[in-house]
């Protein structure tokens, strides 16, 4: 009975788990900027503060982690193997995505009866992604492949490159698999390195909670819940297209290589409402790589596949950019063919590549495209009022695609860790981690 007792009192003393963190942040943050949008608005230092700190810790984390993963378990032949099958099953998965979007477009007409005077308060920031639609417009496939190289990795890393990270990496590790026992002192040293990094991403969690809570507050103080029922139509729809994305695609390809979706996204909770919450892919970049890794995914397969989806398989990106782009056609008035709608449909799916390191990547893509069909850029200042609300959604589903993906890459190679994925949850560090409840 005693025994009983204790083990209840320990269980409420307990820290709440960083997905209730989160949760309270949230809450608290939805309070604070209905109650006082002022401070609220003021409180979004916590949220670019906590994104900063997320950022110091991305490169060299990718950078360390990805080069052992391929000098250590990996030969030039299954490398090239993987990437293929890795660039192949985002193309596909994207293409599903673009589908989508335009499908549920067509249903619901979200940009019918909507008002282009809604986005005139916006061309402060207008004019910024204006400014960049013409990295969109003049983008095409050999513009990506040449982006992917970098003339100086410290510059890569200074701007947040992921993708030219991968390269350089891949690279480097090639080269120092090559060099053999001369390049065991370097090896050693990464893998420390890639050790003290994902300690340093357990440090900079601690602070996720309140950077949620700046986040949010600095959203609802600026735009209002009121901005909700105007933008009703416009945020169902997406919400509803993304909901759809998940069940026809993720759990169907979840069902294909025999890993159980709920266990799936049990597992990457904390990452998938950290980036809900943020709206911010990096955010939650490092700890999903860590969840993914003790859910069974080797980290060779980790360390490639997920860095290189946030800019081929940004499954709810590419949802987002169709659905859009129809909604500005539909308040425009301009009714598209099927023909024209494919078209987009083929542009979108190469200029959707590639940007995603220009500031409001997904928002100046939109302008890009809409330059390009002759719709109105004014599509995009009315769009610009919800943006963080999709921007939530979106970034949401982004994460948990690049989940899936690498236990689709992990699978297909045969080196997913079955064992793993069945203990994922109930182990003594999990326990201890918080991510699963106290045995007494």
């Amino acid at each position: 009975m005693s025994s009983a007792i204790s083990t209840i009192k320990q269980k409420i003393l307990r820290k709440p788990s960083l997905t209730a963190q989160v949760f309270i942040g949230l809450l608290l943050g939805v309070i604070v900027g209905a109650i006082l949008p002022a401070f609220g608005m003021a409180l979004q230092p916590l949220a670019t503060i906590f994104l900063h700190m997320i950022k110091m810790l991305i490169a060299p984390l990718i950078f360390a982690t990805l080069v052992i993963g391929i000098a250590g378990h990996s030969d030039h032949k299954s490398l090239g193997r993987m990437g293929f099958r890795t660039l192949l099953y985002f193309e596909l998965a994207t293409t599903i995505a673009l589908i989508i979007g335009l499908s549920v477009a067509n249903f619901f007409q979200p940009g019918a009866g909507m008002d282009f005077k809604l986005g005139a308060g916006a061309t402060g920031e207008m004019e910024a992604i204006t400014a960049n639609a013409h990295l969109v417009t003049n983008h095409n496939f050999w513009d990506t492949i040449v982006h992917m190289f970098p003339t100086s990795v410290i510059q890569s890393m200074a701007n947040g490159d992921i993708l030219q990270i991968v390269v350089f990496s891949v690279f480097f590790a090639l080269a120092l698999g090559a060099a053999g026992e001369k390049g065991k002192p370097v090896m050693d040293a990464l893998d420390s390195l890639a050790e003290v990094m994902f300690k340093f991403v357990g440090f900079v969690m601690a602070f996720a909670p309140l950077g949620v809570f700046g986040a949010i507050a600095a959203t609802i103080g600026q735009n209002g819940l009121g901005i909700l029922l105007v933008y009703a139509k416009l945020v169902g729809s997406l919400y509803f297209a993304l909901i759809l994305f998940v069940a026809v695609v993720l759990i169907s390809v979840c069902a294909i290589i025999r890993v159980p979706f709920t266990k799936m996204l049990k597992a990457v909770k904390d990452p998938f409402i950290l980036a809900f919450s943020t709206a911010s892919s990096e955010a939650a970049l490092p700890q999903a790589m860590e969840t993914m890794e003790r859910f069974g995914v080797p980290k060779r397969v980790v360390s490639f596949v997920m860095p290189t989806g946030y800019t081929f398989n940004l499954d709810g990106s590419t949802l987002y950019l169709s659905l859009a782009a129809l909604f500005v056609a539909q308040m425009a008035g301009v009714e598209m063919s099927l023909q024209e709608q494919v078209f987009m449909l083929l542009t979108l799916m190469v200029t959707s590549k590639g940007v995603a390191a220009v500031p409001r990547a997904s928002l100046v893509i939109l302008a890009g495209t809409l330059t390009a069909f002759g719709l109105p850029l004014e599509g995009v200042a009315v769009i610009l009022g919800i943006d963080h609300v999709l921007d939530m959604a979106r970034t949401s589903v982004n994460l948990l695609g690049n989940c899936v993906a690498t236990a689709v890459i992990a699978r297909w190679e045969g080196v997913f860790d079955d064992e793993k994925m069945h203990r994922f949850g109930t182990s003594e560090e999990e326990i201890l981690e918080g991510l699963a409840p106290a045995t007494a």
